[in-house]
């Protein structure tokens, strides 16, 4: 599960929970921010994900349910497919699919800390430039002040 908060927002995140089909939580996480979790379903039936925002800022959430089934020798039915080979297979497909699973998060957690660098530093660059042109007014200012007071017309009015 990952999720994507504003750069403004500053809550810690969503409530996640699952429910089985018996209205069991089975996963609960409170303000949750880009994690991940697995878990294997006690029994089979509709299972649901509930995202909860308590606060008002938008959120933007993107998640991935992988449903796998991994037979084991008593689950398969014939005598033809007692193969543990086949079992190894299904074994070595499941953990292919969580290495591209895997690789799926980490692109779209890489776009994200992206957007937050190329956001950061527009910041940084505005409040430079801000910096900037306030020193050169100050010492523009600086200037005129001094150069007024060591002028003729002004210093004979001092005394």
């Amino acid at each position: 599960m990952d999720h994507d908060i504003f750069w403004s927002s500053d809550h810690p995140g969503i409530d996640f929970t699952v429910t089985s089909p018996g209205g069991n939580v089975i996963q609960s996480l409170k303000g949750t921010s880009g994690d991940k979790f697995e878990f294997k379903a006690t029994q089979s039936g509709i299972h649901k994900f509930c995202f909860h925002n308590p606060f008002s800022t938008p959120e933007t959430v993107s998640f991935y349910v992988h449903v796998g089934h991994i037979p084991n020798e008593h689950d398969l039915a014939k005598d033809e497919h007692l193969d543990p080979i086949n079992v190894k297979i299904a074994e070595l497909r499941e953990a292919l699919e969580s290495i591209i699973t895997e690789q799926k998060y980490l692109k779209a957690r890489d776009a994200r800390h992206r957007h937050t660098n190329e956001s950061t530093r527009k910041r940084v660059v505005v409040y430079t430039l801000l910096e900037y042109i306030l020193f050169v007014t100050t010492s523009i200012l600086q200037v005129v002040y001094i150069r007024r007071l060591f002028s003729k017309s002004f210093a004979y009015n001092r005394v």
